[in-house]
């Protein structure tokens, strides 16, 4: 499936999220072979990615060759990443900052504006090389900008490629909780020294957040991922090259406007797209329900079939019946019910029965 037609003003296309089947996530081991799934169509690559301190005309495979892809599973406000790299020099000798970097920035709900400390009010001014630059509101303190906005309403993952003696990543902002397990993991495979050339193989999953707040998981919002939605998403790729120069040699950025790492309203857009039809049987029976009325003991019924449904048959466990695709029903007596949906495609037929979910007094 190819990349969506629809791009930024400053000519970034929008990207896709491959959804995996819930059988089929995958296991964060280190190993790509649970990608083996994902069409090559989804993959982001270093051609994709623009060198914004000028200085390399271009990507070279030769010395940085990079390949991204990302992942979610319906169900779980949960983002998978599998990061593939050779480099010609990797740099992870030091404890600090200066480490090979993947840095991912996430904005589930798309909803931009700056991320960072120092840009707590939506106030921009251009600096003198012409980026933009945060300007605090002189009412709010430097504190009460750090807590309550740095890092809250989406997140940046300073990822090591890769980490030795450290967490594997550092989040960049108040929440430095959403790193730990169980609202992240991640295991990395390589064979290579500091100073060495060499292939790197990283996979990770992070939760996203509409809020993350420093005082922890209590309060958090996880950000709701469905299908078809839009999430802002980016990454630059910070490459060091020699352990005594504290300047990189190169930082590489999805989206083309370099302050995308502080300002989510500069990150490209990723749609979490629906299953493809090779991962998944068709069709594939699928359906919820709502009681409306329990004192009428009113049900709906909403059919979620995958797959080119032609036909729906209900049945209801009462002994009543219905074809429609989204039926209501209402019980005369109390019971627990077993609610079968039979459904007929172009490639077959599909049943799911549910036991007792349909419990109405």
């Amino acid at each position: 499936m190819p990349f969506a037609s629809a791009t930024a003003q400053d000519g970034t296309p929008t990207f896709q999220i491959f959804q995996f089947p819930a059988d089929g996530m995958p296991r964060i081991d280190g190993d790509a072979a649970d990608w083996a799934m994902v069409p090559q169509s989804y993959a982001v690559t270093t051609a994709h990615m623009t060198e914004n301190d000028g200085k390399h005309a271009g990507p070279n495979p030769a010395t940085l060759d990079i390949s991204v892809k990302v992942g979610w599973v319906k169900g779980l406000n949960r983002l998978y990443f599998l990061y593939e790299a050779y480099d010609d020099y990797w740099d992870f000798a030091l404890p600090g900052l200066h480490n090979d970097t993947f840095e991912v920035v996430v904005d589930g709900d798309a909803s931009g504006g700056p991320l960072i400390d120092n840009g707590h009010k939506d106030v921009w001014t251009p600096d003198v090389v012409g980026a933009a630059r945060a300007v605090r509101d002189p009412r709010i303190s430097v504190a009460e900008a750090h807590w309550a906005n740095h890092g809250v309403h989406a997140q940046n993952y300073h990822v090591f490629t890769p980490a030795r003696d450290k967490d594997w990543t550092m989040a960049w902002g108040s929440p430095t909780w959403i790193k730990a397990f169980p609202y992240a993991n991640a295991k990395v495979e390589y064979d290579f020294q500091p100073g060495q050339a060499g292939r790197l193989t990283l996979e990770f999953w992070i939760t996203p957040y509409d809020y993350a707040g420093a005082e922890g998981p209590e309060r958090a919002v996880e950000s709701v991922l469905r299908e078809n939605k839009l999430i802002g998403l980016g990454w630059v790729v910070i490459d060091y090259d020699d352990v005594k120069k504290s300047e990189n040699n190169g930082f590489w950025t999805l989206s083309k406007q370099r302050r995308m790492f502080g300002n989510a309203s500069d990150l490209p857009l990723f749609r979490l797209m629906p299953m493809e039809a090779g991962s998944r049987r068709s069709p594939d029976a699928q359906w919820s329900f709502t009681v409306v009325d329990m004192d009428r003991r009113l049900v709906a019924f909403r059919d979620e079939s995958a797959g080119d449904i032609r036909s729906w048959k209900w049945d209801f466990g009462d002994g009543s019946f219905s074809t429609e695709q989204h039926p209501q029903h209402s019980y005369a007596k109390p019971g627990n019910y077993v609610v079968i949906l039979d459904v007929t495609g172009a490639d077959g037929t599909a049943r799911r029965s549910k036991v007792w979910d349909v419990q109405l007094r």
